[in-house]
């Protein structure tokens, strides 16, 4: 079995010029050739700021770039056609393209209607504020563009539960419909983290269940994903989601036993509360393990005071690795960002080491990390292509892990026989360099270990016993593979 490496085919700041879509059909064999094998698309759906949108603004989820509305007909990323292209291109290549769906939240309203409302604490929306008011809320969405294709479903105050904005007082809060409740089952963040942005979807309203299950049979048939990347899910109740999942795995392997894959986004460094999410979703999804992207935080920022050996406790990836998406940044982490946490550069091929070549977790790499941010100028990180070579090649077979030492540890793959010249050994330090002796198994007895990242020019010869003593630099990581894997990875120009 091959292993599953995920890429999030986008960041932030790319430029609005409608051709990412192009560029992804155009890359999709240099992806498939760099051992990528889903890949995680933006959303594809027209948002409130038009082709300026990266998406997360959901205005019409039933235009993929094919109406003139809010300013283009073009998303920030290209036409429905392109899009189609991209994905068709992408599969034949073998790649399984996850869609981007934000359920959460509406923008970009039509037209305002008189609502009364509570305004709540911001920091506790369990409280009011006053007495209840009436406010002019932005909640009609008629999509005169689009002219009732796909749906004549339109969106008023009634599907919504809340909104942060007042067009007659010209002023903001967070508003919460009156006679609506906020989603009980959701993350307790500011006493209840139901709201988020915009107008915000009552998913207890039956019509609203029905809308969002309509959308998503249409977009299955229309796309054809292979999975789906869902948005806020600690913003929507867990129940509603479980559903949901439940409704569209059944569309889409009508009934039949299928891989269709499902990472949710639960951003919370508390393991217990992603466990217990998964626990109420029944395990019917993954979700990206944000408590091992803090742990890289404060490994690369202690100045080497950080115990390596505990760099997995309490993530998702040491508590249930079968269920864990690693990620070492994404579009909310990196620079300008409201979650900005972006793992400094010296560590990234650190951590990337970590999350490729380990057995735990799904790793997914992000797009500006792999191509760099130019926006910000950030270049490419390091060796980031010869790490995803020796994933797809050599990085199987039983693991054995060196979590012995504050500051240098590693880990081993014995390699299987499935993948000629397949096991590695990485060591890695967040401090000083050194060497450990790890354990590479007795079918490398004889054979000589050569480090890809360029940090260490000797050669470590696997004795009888399958035992090498590996070194690496200070602040490095050192990845030890057969000298004949090296030799391949150099002559394709990968190392």
């Amino acid at each position: 079995m091959e292993n599953r490496t995920m890429m999030q085919y986008f960041e932030w700041y790319l430029p609005d010029n409608g051709l990412l879509w192009q560029r992804a059909a155009k890359q999709a064999a240099a992806l498939k050739e760099a051992g990528v094998t889903m890949l995680w698309l933006p959303p594809a759906y027209k948002g409130s700021a038009g082709s300026g949108s990266v998406g997360y603004d959901v205005y019409d989820m039933y235009d993929l770039g094919e109406f003139d509305q809010k300013g283009s007909v073009r998303t920030k990323y290209g036409t429905k056609e392109e899009y189609l292209a991209a994905v068709a291109a992408l599969q034949k290549q073998g790649i399984a393209v996850l869609c981007d769906v934000v359920l959460n939240h509406r923008m970009g309203a039509d037209g305002t209607e008189e609502v009364a409302v509570e305004e709540e604490m911001a920091n506790d929306r369990n409280r009011d504020i006053g007495a209840e008011q009436t406010i002019l809320a932005w909640t009609k969405f008629d999509f005169p563009g689009r002219g009732g294709a796909y749906s004549a479903f339109r969106w008023n105050a009634s599907h919504f539960s809340g909104t942060d904005w007042d067009e007659r007082g010209r002023r903001g809060g967070i508003f919460r419909f009156a006679g609506k409740t906020w989603n009980r089952e959701t993350d307790s963040e500011n006493g209840n983290y139901d709201y988020l942005m915009g107008a915000d979807l009552d998913t207890d309203h039956p019509d609203v269940v029905r809308e969002t299950e309509a959308w998503g049979r249409w977009y299955l048939d229309t796309v054809r994903p292979d999975g789906l990347r869902l948005d806020a899910v600690k913003h929507i109740g867990f129940d509603f989601y479980r559903h949901w999942m439940e409704e569209m795995r059944a569309y889409k392997t009508k009934g039949k036993d299928g891989d269709f894959f499902i990472v949710g986004e639960y951003w919370s460094d508390d393991i217990e509360k992603l466990t217990h999410y998964l626990d109420a979703a029944d395990h019917a999804l993954a979700l990206f393990d944000v408590p091992l992207h803090f742990k890289f935080c404060r490994a690369a920022t202690s100045n080497g005071g950080f115990d390596m050996r505990t760099l997995f406790d309490g993530t998702l990836t040491g508590a249930d690795p079968a269920h864990a998406v690693t990620f070492v940044d994404n579009h909310d982490t990196q620079p300008g960002q409201a979650l900005q946490s972006f793992i400094p550069a010296w560590f990234k091929p650190i951590a990337y080491a970590v999350l490729l070549l380990r057995d735990a977790g799904t790793p997914c790499v992000f797009y500006g990390d792999y191509y760099g941010i130019a926006h910000d100028g950030v270049a490419p990180v390091p060796k980031l292509g010869a790490l995803l070579r020796v994933r797809r090649d050599y990085a199987y077979g039983e693991e054995h892990l060196y979590f012995d030492d504050p500051s240098l540890v590693g880990f081993t793959r014995e390699g299987d026989q499935e993948h000629a010249d397949s096991g590695a050994a990485v060591l890695l330090s967040d401090s000083d360099g050194g060497e450990k002796r790890m354990y590479l198994g007795k079918a490398h007895a004889g054979d000589c270990m050569v480090d890809i990242m360029g940090h260490r020019m000797e050669r470590v010869v696997i004795d009888e016993q399958g035992w090498g003593t590996f070194f690496t630099n200070g602040g490095a990581v050192s990845v030890w593979v057969r000298e004949n894997a090296a030799g391949k990875m150099f002559t394709d120009g990968v190392c």
